[in-house]
C-alpha cells in the first residue's frame, strides 16, 4: 500500500490509518489527552463500555477544536449485554455517555462463544444502525467462523474487525480473510510487548535505516500491510509522533522481516476467541 490508499470497507465506509487508543485515559486528564490527540490530528478514537471511559473520551471529543463531522467516534458493546434488550439500552447508554447524537462505529467486543449470544449481539447493532443511532457497525476479536456465522443469519457484513495484532503476534490469517472480504482490520495492543518488540534488531535495524524511532517502525508496518493501529498516548509528541507513522510505507523485505518475529504463544494474555468470555 502506498501512503495514499485509504482503508475503506466493502459498503464503502472509510477510516484513517491509524486511530487513537484510550484504554485508561479517565477523568479530565483522559479528556485532556483525547481532546489534544483530536487536535493533533487523529480522527478516530476507540473506546469501549468496559473501558468506563465513556464520558471522559465524549468530553474531549466536545472540546476538541475539530468539527464532529470529521471525527469517528468508537465505542463497544460489553459481553454481559448480548442480549436483544440489553444490547439496545446498553448502546442507548454509551451514546448518552458519550454525548452525540449518533455513535460512529459500534463493535461487538467479544463473540462469547459460552454464552452463544453474539448473533442476538449482532442483529442489534444493525437495529441500531437502521434506526440512526449507530452510523457504521463491526466487531472485535471476531474468528472467520464466527464472522460467517453472523453474515449468514442476518446478511450483514461487519465492516470493522478489531483484534489483536502486533509483531509477536502477525496475525497473517486473520488479516488475509478480512482483506480478502472487505472487512476492514484494526489493531489493538498494536506495539504489543512493546519493551521487547522495540528492541527487537529487525525492528531496531528499520528504525536506524530509516531514521525514525522504533515504534514508528512498528506502526508503519501496521499500516503498509493494511491494518489501522490503535495506540495509546497522552502526550501531545508522543501522539504526533504516532501519527506521523502511519504516513511511512516499509518495503516488502522490511514488512517480511517484522512479521517473522512471530511467536505461537505471542498472544498477550490468554484471550482466545473460541474461548475467552469477557464480562
Amino acid at each position: 500500500m502506498s501512503a495514499r490508499d485509504p482503508f475503506i470497507a466493502h459498503n464503502g465506509f472509510t477510516l484513517p490509518a491509524q486511530g487513537l487508543g484510550t484504554y485508561r485515559f479517565w477523568g479530565e486528564s483522559g479528556a485532556d489527552a483525547v481532546r489534544a490527540g483530536i487536535e493533533s490530528g487523529y480522527r478516530l478514537v476507540d473506546s469501549a463500555f468496559n473501558y468506563e471511559n465513556e464520558g471522559a473520551v465524549g468530553w474531549g471529543v466536545s472540546g476538541a477544536a475539530v468539527d464532529r463531522s470529521e471525527i469517528i467516534v468508537t465505542t463497544k458493546l460489553a459481553g454481559r449485554h448480548h442480549g436483544a434488550e440489553r444490547a439496545r439500552t446498553a448502546i442507548e447508554e454509551s451514546r448518552f455517555r458519550l454525548g452525540v447524537d449518533a455513535i460512529d462505529l459500534v463493535l461487538i467486543h467479544w463473540p462469547n462463544p459460552g454464552v452463544d449470544k453474539y448473533v442476538e449481539a449482532w442483529e442489534a447493532l444493525i437495529a441500531a444502525r437502521e434506526n440512526g443511532t449507530v452510523r457504521q457497525i463491526g466487531v472485535s476479536n471476531f474468528l472467520p467462523e464466527h464472522l460467517e456465522r453472523i453474515e449468514s443469519v442476518t446478511g450483514v457484513r461487519p465492516v470493522v474487525n478489531q483484534i489483536e495484532l502486533h509483531p509477536y503476534f502477525p496475525q497473517e490469517d486473520q488479516l488475509a480473510y478480512d482483506l480478502e472480504h472487505g472487512i476492514v482490520t484494526e489493531a489493538w495492543s498494536p506495539l504489543g510487548r512493546a519493551g521487547d518488540v522495540l528492541n527487537e534488531p529487525a525492528v531496531t535495524a528499520i528504525a536506524d535505516a530509516r531514521g525514525i524511532t522504533p515504534a514508528q517502525a512498528v506502526l508503519a508496518w501496521h499500516a503498509t500491510r493494511g491494518s489501522v493501529a490503535i495506540p495509546k498516548a497522552a502526550d501531545p509528541a508522543h501522539q504526533a509522533a504516532n501519527l506521523a507513522a502511519a504516513e511511512i510505507r516499509l518495503t516488502d523485505d522490511e514488512v517480511a522481516s517484522i512479521t517473522a518475529l512471530g511467536r505461537p504463544d505471542g498472544r498477550l494474555f490468554d484471550a482466545d476467541p473460541r474461548t475467552h468470555e469477557e464480562q
